[in-house]
Parts: structure tokens; sequence; C-alpha cells
């Protein structure tokens, strides 16, 4: 039978509320940091996060708090769950008090815009005292608030702190596979958002089942070869944080990016809309591209969507006229 651990879980989006919700049915503590003291007085007195997961009761053991100290406190176990683009500033904050040797576990998915670097890289730099793992899967923070079956992979270096990690995170409806390919994992989850620009894109502007089918399939082989340049295992990106997410993220509006992607292609304003991670994780990704010589024209074409230097049918068009080749 397994410890109960406390669990530290930064960030009170639907995301975090839902892991720190999920964390009390496999029997563990948990913790819940909202950077907004009035969500966390709200999640505290009404035991409902309205503002992100509107209308899902949570269980009344999930405490918040918008002190980081009291966040972190005897924690066994950290699940940082902020955007991707605010890690590193999140982690500044939380340094101080992090124990040391407790696992922080990265939810998170992208690469850092200014740096290019990944969410793992970020947190070795700023706590480099802590191990560092991440979760990543296709996974809906509704559905598994809900506690509907859910599946992801944990990964880390060391395969042993993986594997327990695994176990401990597991819940009755979350089950967690593990995996020593970190790098992997990371790349599946940061990329997969892009991808599902492009196809909510597809989507919006009509362009057919067929086309978005092409698309998916075409930008995983994108997602493939980027993850194989930086040393990702094939089979990480066939399993649950490579393919399985991208088949989730492209197929739903419940997805933040591919709602995105499909308002770009409905040419509906994007002002004031729920942060996308792909949108900030496309140019940077186009730019690691072009850097190391690789061939990605979907991520590209997204970069050139985003700035406004291509139309969705014109990107499309452009797709299509490539050069024929084989396919494999």
């Amino acid at each position: 039978m397994r410890t109960p651990w406390t669990i530290a879980v930064l960030g009170a989006g639907a995301w975090g509320t839902a892991l720190g919700a999920t964390m009390l049915t496999g029997g563990h503590r948990a913790k819940l940091w909202a950077r907004d003291e009035a969500l966390a007085q709200a999640i505290n007195a009404d035991h409902i996060n309205e503002r992100y997961l509107p209308g899902l009761k949570l269980d009344q053991q999930l405490a918040a708090t918008s002190s980081m100290e009291n966040a972190l406190k005897n924690a066994d176990c950290i699940l940082a769950v902020t955007p991707a683009q605010t890690l590193r500033a999140v982690l500044a904050d939380a340094g101080p008090h992090v124990p040391k040797g407790v696992p922080v576990v990265l939810c998170a998915k992208g690469i850092e815009r200014e740096t290019g670097r990944l969410m793992s890289e970020i947190a070795s730099e700023m706590l480099p005292e802590n191990p560092v793992a991440a979760l990543s899967g296709p996974s809906f923070a509704s559905d598994l608030a809900r506690g509907l079956p859910t599946a992801v992979t944990v990964a880390a270096k060391n395969a042993g702190l993986a594997m327990t990690l695994a176990e401990q995170l597991s819940a009755p409806r979350l089950r967690c596979y593990s995996t020593d390919d970190l790098t992997g994992v990371e790349i599946g989850g940061a990329l997969k958002n892009v991808l599902a620009i492009a196809a909510g894109a597809t989507h919006g502007a009509g362009l057919g089942a067929s086309a978005s089918a092409a698309l998916i399939t075409r930008g995983f082989v994108e997602l493939r070869r980027i993850g194989e340049a930086f040393g990702a295992r094939p089979d990480t990106l066939m399993g649950l944080s490579g393919l399985g997410d991208l088949i989730l993220t492209c197929g739903s509006e419940q997805s933040r990016n591919f709602a995105y992607g499909a308002a770009l292609g409905r040419g509906e304003s994007l002002e004031g809309r729920p942060l996308a991670e792909g949108a900030h994780t496309a140019g940077i990704a186009a730019r690691i591209v072009r850097e190391r010589g690789l061939e990605a024209p979907i991520i590209e074409s997204v970069t050139e969507l985003l700035k406004g230097r291509l139309t969705v049918l014109a990107a499309m068009e452009a797709l299509l006229s490539r050069p024929l080749k084989s396919e494999t």
C-alpha cells in the first residue's frame, strides 16, 4: 500500500484544479496555489472553481491558498500547472519555499519563447536540487474533474523516479504510465498544440474532413521528425503524450488550441480569447526548425497565419502545391 503524499499544485486554473481534486481521490492530501487571492477564497468558501470549472463541485478537502509558502509547506511532490510562458517566474517565486529533493512534475506543455528551452530545462535551472519530471497525455481538465477515465504519461530521466511518480499519481480514474524519455514527452506535448491550431483553422475555414485528416497525419510526421532531432524515441511519440494527445486536441473545440485555430479559420477576432499555448510555441518551434535545417511546413504555416502574413486558404494551397514525393 502506497504512502499518502502531501501534493502542492501550483496553479488554480482548470487543469491544476482537476489534478488537485484527482489527487484527493488517490488518497493524497492536496494544496492548491492560486495567484489570485479572491479565487483561492472562493474555492475554499464555495468548493467550486467557477472561473475555470463552472458548475463542478469540488471535494471540500481541496484547500486553496494564495501563499506560495503555505502551498509548499511539507510538500512531498509538486505539480507545476502554470502556463508554459510563466513557469520561470512562478518557479522563481517558489524557489525559496521548495523542499530540497522533492520531485517537481511539470504539467504545462510548451517551449519558452525567448530561449527555446523545454520546461524541464527551465525547472532544472531554477530548482537545481529537485528532480524534474513531466505529466502529459490526452486529457481535458473537465473530463478529469468529472471523474471520467483518463490516461497520461509521467516522464523523468530516471526510470525509477518515473515509475514511482506514476504509481503515486495514479488514481481510480487516472491511469499513469511511466517512461524515461522526458524529452520525447515534452516535445510531443509542445508541438501538438501548434498542430491543433492548424487543425482548428482547417475546420473553421470549412475545408472538410479529408483535409483535416491529411493535415493531422502530415503534422504528426513533422512532430516525429522534430522529436527525433531532439533525441526523442519514436515509441514515445507514438504513445499517449504524442499521438494520443494530438488526436484529442485536433478534434474538439474543448481544446483551447483547436478553438483558437477554428476562430482564426472563421476570420473571427482573436482578442480576449482564452490562452492557447500553441500560439506562443509556434514561433519558437518554427525558429528551431529553421536553425536545425528540418522540414516542417505545417508548423511554419501556423506561424505565418498567427502573424497575419498568410490566410488559411493560401496556406492550404501552398501545402498542396509543394513538390510531390514518396510518403515514406
